[in-house]
């Protein structure tokens, strides 16, 4: 030991000294350096396996699968309309809840990796109608921007229909969710490019859509038209996708966007949970529908039960919206063919024949009434615990919304989904979107009304000709089978306005088994040449 320090000290002695202090120097420099790192790598591993025990714990994968399918479930024996009403909370299925806010946040989202593609262009839209037609046209219109290759830009929403809600986009749907969860189909931004934006850059392409158009329309009159225009400006979006015959992957891209991707805002989604909270402590209870608000009646041309003065005053209403094409309508005619929704009159006997019970909470989702408390007299005396969301929440946690009726929709749209039962009293586009919403939901209960058959039943029993007994077994009868099960659409070829709605039903999104794909193959479709 002595001779090796020996031999050491005279090597070192023969160094120069200035190198002694640098070589300590980069020695020193090495153990830090690799101290640094090991430390950022242990701090790595052990973030990793926490993330990986949890989600093991969970008995999920840490990877986020596709969301899309929903098992297409067997229709249970039917049984009488009464007993599947009564009680509510005996027969209301309800296998998956939606979350609440704080359920939400608390859920790991990990974004889906973006999809790289060259874009053909952009697809600008403006939506039109209510909030559920601009809601289904916002699903039609991404699924086209993606079966075109292009950048579509946060649809700008509709302004001056009857409602005249100033609210954009962002004031109803969360912008961020919509783009980041959907990066892996579409390029969304939220504004044109300022190079493109200048009126004197660019010359965009104006035109409605055709309705009801498959994936050829748009392949072969669309996409030609991008060679020669840079933005493609879609000013109508209602309808522009055809319900049947579509690829399935476009099919299950619009039921993505719907179910997952269109998220209200954290506001609208808070205060909406706080209603149904509110609704659910009390007990079980049924969303009403009830479409009997004046611009429904105007449209329409409906005026059961109205006066003189208030037909008078619809009709002049429907001459001065241009859009609104039929303006003489005969009111019996179109009652006499279910195209007229009920009245709150005709609501009430109808809820009493189905076997609701005096007691039954029934949450109103619709706006003001048209003849306000006098029209709604007969349904309350029937039915006293009725309730609406003005009566539910506090008036300052509704100012926010005032003169928003598409916000205000949106908290209606919510309760609706959550409901025990759903009722609608026409079939709008809120009833349709609710019903699509509660199949995927786990086929909850929603009784789908037959108006021509219960016009029919109505005039017998108020003319005396079907006592109440015989009036009661006929309306239950008529829907037994009409309270939202697993079925088919409906196709009528050449026919889209008559058959059913994709948003009502999208079968092709409700089922995960491998032999729904025979079930849901054209031979056994549900087709009316």
């Amino acid at each position: 030991m002595e001779v090796r320090s020996e031999a050491l000290s005279l090597r070192c002695d023969k160094l120069p000294t200035s190198v002694l202090p640098k070589t300590r120097l980069q020695l020193w420099f090495i153990r830090v350096c690799s101290s640094i790192l090991l430390w950022t790598c242990f701090v790595h591993l052990v973030q990793v396996s926490r993330f990986t025990y949890s989600h093991r714990k969970e008995g999920s994968s840490p990877i986020t699968p596709p969301i899309m399918h929903r098992q297409l479930l067997p229709p249970s024996e039917t049984a009488p309309l009464h007993l599947q009403l009564l009680p509510i909370s005996e027969t209301a299925s309800i296998p998956r809840q939606l979350p609440t806010p704080t359920e939400s946040a608390a859920i790991p989202r990990r974004l889906p990796p973006p999809r790289i593609y060259k874009s053909n262009g952009y697809l600008k839209v403006s939506c039109n109608g209510g909030l559920n037609q601009m809601r289904a046209g916002i699903c039609d219109m991404v699924t086209v921007a993606r079966l075109l290759n292009l950048t579509l830009v946060v649809p700008e929403l509709d302004k001056t229909s009857f409602w005249a809600d100033p609210s954009n986009f962002g004031d109803i749907f969360n912008v961020k969710h919509f783009i980041n969860s959907l990066r892996d189909e579409v390029q969304i931004i939220r504004r044109m490019p300022k190079r493109l934006s200048r009126k004197t850059a660019y010359k965009p392409l104006v035109m409605p859509p055709v309705s009801w158009s498959s994936e050829k329309y748009y392949l072969e009159k669309i996409l030609p038209l991008l060679s020669r225009y840079k933005v493609i400006h879609f000013i109508k979006t209602d309808t522009r996708l055809a319900n049947n015959e579509l690829p399935i992957n476009l099919q299950m891209l619009r039921c993505r966007v719907n179910f997952e991707a269109l998220k209200f805002t954290p506001q609208i989604e808070a205060l909406g949970h706080k209603l149904v909270q509110i609704l659910q402590q009390r007990g079980s209870f049924v969303a009403l529908h009830l479409r009997y608000e004046m611009d429904m009646l105007a449209f329409s041309g409906c005026t059961q039960g109205c006066t003189e003065e208030e037909a008078e005053e619809l009709k002049r209403m429907r001459y001065a919206y241009p859009w609104w094409k039929e303006k003489e309508i005969v009111s019996a005619e179109r009652r006499s063919l279910g195209l007229c929704p009920l009245t709150p009159e005709e609501a009430a006997l109808v809820l009493q024949a189905l076997g609701f019970q005096k007691d039954t909470y029934i949450y109103i989702a619709s706006g003001e009434i048209y003849g306000s408390k006098r029209r709604l007299a007969a349904l309350k005396d029937v039915f006293p615990r009725i309730v609406k969301k003005e009566m539910l929440l506090d008036p300052k946690d509704l100012q926010q919304f005032q003169n928003h009726s598409s916000q205000m929709a949106a908290l209606d749209f919510m309760v609706s989904v959550a409901s025990d039962i759903f009722i609608p009293t026409y079939d709008g586009n809120m009833a349709k979107l609710v019903e699509g919403h509660r199949r995927y939901f786990g086929f909850k209960k929603t009784i789908l009304l037959d108006r021509k058959r219960l016009v029919e039943l109505l005039d017998l029993h108020q003319n005396r000709t079907l006592s109440w007994k015989e009036f009661v077994i006929a309306v239950r009868l008529a829907h037994e089978k009409s309270v939202g099960q697993p079925a088919h659409r409906r196709v009528i070829v050449d026919k889209p306005k008559e058959e059913d709605y994709f948003y009502a039903n999208p079968q092709e999104c409700l089922c995960i088994r491998t032999d729904c794909i025979g079930l849901l193959s054209p031979v056994n479709s549900s087709v009316i040449q």
